[in-house]
Order: structure tokens, then C-alpha cells, then sequence
């Protein structure tokens, strides 16, 4: 059987699926309950300075029958006293001592208030901390959150704050409010971080009620910006999280990172995990189907592992990595085409309106007979000399596996944007581009 413990930081569990700082970690009942269902951990919803939470406060987006693929909240940190807080997470960590017990916090922006309330935390036996630097909205409004993490500086400055009076390990939670990630997240190893969270939510606005104009969520008829989170936003972590798994930066001080952003399923999770991530965070799963997902989350990635030869999640761990690269580095020469399975084909005619209108005109509507059948009927043929391999038919198909994509053999040269521009670095990137054109004969449509 797979082994699923993990060691991040010195921070052990059974399992690398941690409850997130949210909603679903508010109280020492709610952590038990997960624990006892089989979660590995949890990042306590976040303690500190004082709040007053508003209704409504959540906002959905649902698509064609599935619910809410991506939630906004406009809630802020936890409104319960602190003294509460602290003595539910003594209490969660003496009956649970094998499983991870983060504590989140976020105070205002003094050296005295980050270092009293870590001393405060402490005390109650959990393993580590999670500075959130991410929350974009309402406690941002007061200089916290992610005023906080938008600023390299601040996030060195209170990082080192943390980490010189911390005994436990300090985790950052790092905000994807900004635009290139890689920048806090270096200030946050520099302030001394040993490890890194990412991605807290995106700021948003989640729509607009047609009938009463009112921004939603409505809290009294006026609405404000929130956190958006959910399935809808696991691309952009993945992105965020393989950029700084991939920094020079933060690769040389070997920095662990904890991967969230709309983690669903055992294989978003394993996603993460081959992207550089050594536990996972989930919160919107969790509110939308309850603790019991563990069961699949478990059980799913221990098939998999089993399947695939892994001991432990060390062995799978960043192993995408590799793979990831700029654009200017992929095979210009690679060529794919779109092939139909007549066969699968239900006619909907869907890859024809989708090439025909917004790609590049390769596929006609044929007369044909289909396997004997003495009826013919239009079905769609990819002219494969006119595919560009954009695999935009392959994606709007409704049947699995009706239009797969395939390698074909290139008259195009394999070289990258990087080597034409290197290998005459006198010529304007314009000018090497046409001549690779015409060695390649390219035929634009």
C-alpha cells in the first residue's frame, strides 16, 4: 500500500490533504470532526485582530447544472474571541497529536502585535504557523492581507518579525493579487520563511443582480469586492505554483510548499503535487460536499500511487516540473491534426461551427456512407493538409475520444523561437521569423 505521511517542514501528518484557513476550520468541533474522518491537517481559520463579519456573504458561480464552480466571499478572519480560538486548538492538538495543526494569524502591521500573538499561539502545543499575507478583501481596507503580501518589503519585514521569535515553522500564505508571484515569494525566504502557501483568493466581483441592480453578494443592497475561490481558479494556482517552484530563488533554500486554489478531486490534488507541492489545501470542496471527501481524496490517490509504482509522495513529488517551460522554448517544428472516429460520431456537427466560425476553416461536412450503411449522411472530415492542430474541435466535442489529436510528420524544421533568434541575433526577431517561414513553406489560410 501507498504511504500518504508527510513531512513538511518538520510538520507531520498522516496525509497531505489539510483542511485550508476558512470557513470549514472556524472551530475546534469542525477540525475534530475532520480529523476523525480521516483529514491529515489544518490550517485553523485565521486568528487575531478583531472583526465583525456581515450577511450575505457568499456568491456562487453555477454552470450548465454544476454548482458552484467558482465562490466569492466578502467574510473576513475569525469573529470568535481569540481566547477561544487558542484554547479549542490546545485542546484539538492533545486528542489529535499525530495530525498537522496550523495556526493562521494576521494582526496589524507591528513588530509587537505579530510577535505577541505568535508567543500567544504557541503556548497552545500547535506545530507551525501560516501567516496570512493573502486576503484581499476587508482586511486589506485596514493595511492587512494582502496590502501586506503586494509588497516585497512587508512581506520580508513581518516575515522576519515571525520567524525570530517562532519556534515552530513559519509558513507564508502568499497572495495572487499581484502580478508576478515570484516576488513575494523570494521577500518571504529572504524574511527567513522555511515554507510557503499559495494561492488565497482572487479579488472579484461576482455579478450583478438584473432585476435589482444589486451587487452580489448583497449585503443591505450595496456589495463590495471579495475572495474568489473554488474549481474555477485551480489553473491560475497551478501556474502560480509552478513559477515559484521553479525559481532559482526559492529552489536553492529547498522551500516546501503547500498548494491550494480549487482542489476538488485526488486528482486535482496529485496535479499540485507533480507541479511541486508537498501537502495539499481544500476549503470550497469541503463547503460544498463536507469532510467526506477525504474518503475519495484518500483512497484515489493511493490507487493511483499503488498503480504507478510510488512508495511514498516523495516519489511523484515536482515531477512535472521538467516539463514545464517558456514559450519561446517549444518545438516550432511539432506538428498535430485533428482525426474524427466517424464511428463515436453523433453528428451534433459542433466541431464544424467551432472551426468553421473561430478557427481555421479545415473541416467540411462530407456526403458519406458509414460502415455499409446503404443511407449517407453529412459527418465532418478534417482536410489534415489545412490543420494547424489548434484542437479546438477536439475540446467543444461532447463524446470522449471521438476527435483525438495526432502527431503527423512536419515540414517545418524543429527549432524553438529562442534558437532562431539566438542563432542571428542581428536580424530583427520579425525578419527570422519570415525566413523560417518560407523553409517551412508555410501556408497561411
Amino acid at each position: 500500500m501507498a504511504d500518504l505521511k508527510t513531512n513538511f517542514c518538520g510538520i507531520r501528518s498522516p496525509n497531505p490533504f489539510w483542511l485550508a484557513s476558512a470557513p470549514p476550520s472556524n472551530s475546534g468541533y469542525q477540525v475534530q470532526k475532520a480529523f476523525e474522518q480521516g483529514w491529515g491537517g489544518a490550517v485553523w481559520k485565521t486568528i487575531g485582530a478583531p472583526v465583525l463579519n456581515v450577511s450575505n456573504r457568499y456568491a456562487t458561480i453555477d454552470y450548465k447544472g454544476t454548482k458552484i464552480i467558482g465562490l466569492n466571499n466578502v467574510e473576513l478572519i475569525s469573529d470568535r474571541p481569540v481566547e477561544v480560538n487558542l484554547k479549542e486548538m490546545k485542546e484539538v492538538k492533545r486528542n489529535f497529536p499525530n495530525h498537522a495543526v496550523i495556526a493562521s494569524i494576521m494582526v496589524e502591521s507591528t513588530k509587537e502585535a505579530w510577535q505577541e500573538i505568535i508567543k500567544r499561539t504557541e503556548d497552545t502545543g500547535i506545530d507551525g504557523f501560516e501567516l496570512n499575507f493573502g486576503c484581499p478583501h476587508g482586511m486589506s481596507e485596514r493595511g492587512m492581507g494582502s496590502a501586506m503580501g503586494q509588497v516585497p518589503d512587508y512581506t520580508c519585514m513581518v516575515t522576519e518579525w515571525a520567524v525570530s521569535v517562532a519556534t515552530k515553522p513559519v509558513i507564508v500564505k502568499l497572495t495572487p493579487n499581484i502580478t508576478d508571484i515570484t516576488l513575494p515569494a523570494r521577500a518571504a525566504v529572504k524574511g527567513g520563511a522555511p515554507a510557503l502557501s499559495l494561492i488565497n483568493t482572487l479579488n472579484s466581483i461576482m455579478g450583478v443582480d438584473l432585476n435589482t441592480f444589486d451587487i452580489k453578494p448583497s449585503v443591505g443592497g450595496k456589495g463590495s469586492h471579495g475572495g474568489y475561490a473554488g474549481p474555477a481558479v485551480k489553473p491560475i494556482a497551478l501556474h502560480m505554483l509552478s513559477a515559484i517552484a521553479l525559481d532559482e530563488e526559492v529552489r536553492k533554500r529547498t522551500v516546501p510548499i503547500s498548494g491550494i486554489g480549487g482542489i476538488e478531486t485526488w486528482q486535482d490534488a496529485v496535479e499540485f503535487m507533480l507541479l511541486g507541492a508537498t501537502s495539499v489545501q481544500i476549503c470550497t470542496a469541503v463547503m460544498h460536499y463536507g469532510f467526506r471527501i477525504i474518503e475519495d481524496l484518500i483512497d484515489g490517490m493511493s490507487n493511483w500511487m499503488d498503480e504507478r509504482g510510488f512508495k511514498t509522495i516523495e516519489d511523484f513529488i515536482g515531477k512535472s516540473l521538467p516539463k514545464v517551460s517558456s514559450f519561446g522554448d517549444l518545438d516550432l517544428g511539432f506538428q498535430s491534426v485533428a482525426r474524427i472516429d466517424h464511428n463515436k460520431c453523433i453528428q451534433c456537427n459542433l466541431c464544424f461551427i467551432a472551426c468553421n466560425d473561430a478557427a481555421h476553416q479545415c473541416i467540411d461536412l462530407t456526403t458519406m456512407k458509414l460502415n455499409g450503411n446503404p443511407m449517407e449522411r453529412p459527418l465532418p472530415v478534417v482536410r489534415e493538409n489545412d490543420c494547424v492542430g489548434c484542437a479546438l474541435c477536439s475540446a467543444v466535442c461532447p463524446v470522449p475520444d471521438c476527435i483525438t489529436m495526432v502527431e503527423v510528420e512536419s515540414n517545418r524544421p524543429h527549432t524553438t523561437w529562442n534558437q532562431l533568434i539566438s542563432e542571428k541575433p542581428e536580424v530583427l526577431a520579425w525578419d527570422a521569423m519570415n525566413e523560417y517561414r518560407k523553409k517551412a513553406n508555410f501556408h497561411i489560410h
